[in-house]
């Protein structure tokens, strides 16, 4: 077996940057031609001319607020999918909702190299600790380790003593899924005498991963916990290898770090907004912006990888942000408060250290009624898929800085 995924991993950053320009005018012109949403987006483009990243930093950028407009008007996807939806093999609905397809091919959110990074080989065993429950997250994983030869447990969230008699019957090499639920798992292991020794490396994502809290796994016999990076709409976008040193692009993107709320690259080492365009066929991305920030790092990866590097998540470029690995938007803080006509201006504040996130709802309210609370308790699960409290404080107590969600967590 080979410490790399295949020998795109290793070949020279101006060959890999070639290829990827050459398959632009392309990528372009199939969108234009299949795609009546990117039709539009790119009308009066000459797919020709865009061989640079000069040209592609022209075009529009795409981000989650366009693009669920963009499906609101077209369901499901946008006019940005160049398949009917029973063409696909999957049919997803992530909060927002936005709605993304899964391509009917082998490893089609292409997240194998980050599995395979994380030392993942054919005949081991990964527990899938993602939810399989209409977001894709869980069947990024599914696929990728199907593909590179593993067998798959799909344990899903929650119920942490069956989570903890899969890992003592079935002896999984690896657990993947949030670093918070893995912390949980390991706690419950300690506090009932449970054996997990036999899970050695766990591959972490869709929350940060704090350096306190992976170096408490390797404490507790997790030796190798390595995270990786993909959104819903893109599949993989960034992953670790076991130098730690950053993280590594996968090779069917290009990546931009562009000034938050812009479409302007901003130079190497500078903190930007990721924008990401991928080469799917099925469901091209073309300048899609996560919302997340990070920045390029110099150089290559210290284990041999030679694609960009970047610092990992830094945090996001507008209120939308992530708790417990799933995304909060700020439209769906003033959708419940509009459920209680009681509640004035709300905010959704986010506290407590990574992995033991806390959510509350502040409230303006004259006088809240007996049982509002709990209404609004209920009104927030429903909405965010979340729990979270809720507080009533006076009209005009909240900050008047336009903020729905104010992300207060500490990062150490």
């Amino acid at each position: 077996m080979t410490e790399h995924y295949d020998d795109l991993e290793t070949r020279a950053p101006e060959a890999r940057e070639g290829a990827l320009m050459a398959r632009l005018p392309g990528l372009i012109e199939h969108a234009k031609r299949n795609a009546p949403g990117w039709a539009e987006l790119l009308a009066g483009v000459d797919p020709r001319a865009v061989t640079s990243r000069k040209a592609l930093a022209s075009l529009p950028v795409l981000r989650k607020p366009d693009l669920k407009a963009l499906q609101d008007a077209r369901p499901p996807f946008g006019g940005l999918a160049t398949l009917e939806p029973g063409r696909m093999g999957r049919l997803f609905m992530s909060p927002g909702p936005i709605f993304e397809p899964e391509p009917v091919r082998e490893n089609p959110w292409r997240a194998a190299r980050a599995m395979w990074a994380a030392g993942m080989r054919p005949g081991h065993i990964v527990q899938n600790c993602f939810g399989y429950h209409l977001t894709p997250g869980a069947w990024m994983v599914d696929s990728a380790a199907r593909a590179i030869g593993c067998a798959v447990i799909p344990a899903g969230i929650g119920q942490t003593e069956q989570q903890i008699d899969l890992i003592r019957r079935f002896a999984p090499d690896a657990y993947v899924g949030t670093p918070s639920f893995l912390r949980i798992i390991v706690e419950k292991a300690r506090e009932t005498g449970a054996d997990i020794s036999n899970l050695k490396r766990a591959l972490v994502g869709a929350e940060a991963l704090p350096p306190s809290l992976r170096a408490w796994f390797h404490e507790q016999g997790v030796a190798t916990v390595l995270q990786w990076y993909g959104t819903a709409e893109l599949g993989q976008i960034a992953y670790e290898s076991e130098a730690m040193d950053g993280m590594i692009l996968d090779e069917d993107l290009i990546l931009e770090i562009v000034r938050p709320g812009t479409g302007e690259p901003v130079t190497d080492g500078e903190v930007g907004e990721v924008v990401v365009t991928n080469f799917s066929a099925e469901y091209p991305m073309i300048r899609m912006g996560t919302g997340d920030l990070s920045a390029v790092m110099q150089g290559s990866s210290p284990c041999g990888r030679t694609n960009v590097r970047i610092r990992g998540w830094m945090g996001r470029a507008d209120q939308t942000t992530k708790v417990r690995g799933m995304f909060v938007h700020p439209g769906q803080v003033a959708e419940i408060a509009k459920r209680h006509p009681e509640i004035g201006r709300a905010r959704l504040v986010i506290t407590g250290a990574m992995a033991n996130d806390a959510m509350v709802l502040r409230c303006e309210s004259t006088g809240a009624p007996e049982g509002l609370a709990a209404r609004v308790v209920e009104t927030i699960r429903e909405v965010t898929k979340l729990r979270g409290d809720v507080e009533f404080v006076p009209p005009g107590s909240l900050p008047n800085d336009g903020k729905a969600i104010e992300d207060a967590r500490r990062y150490d």
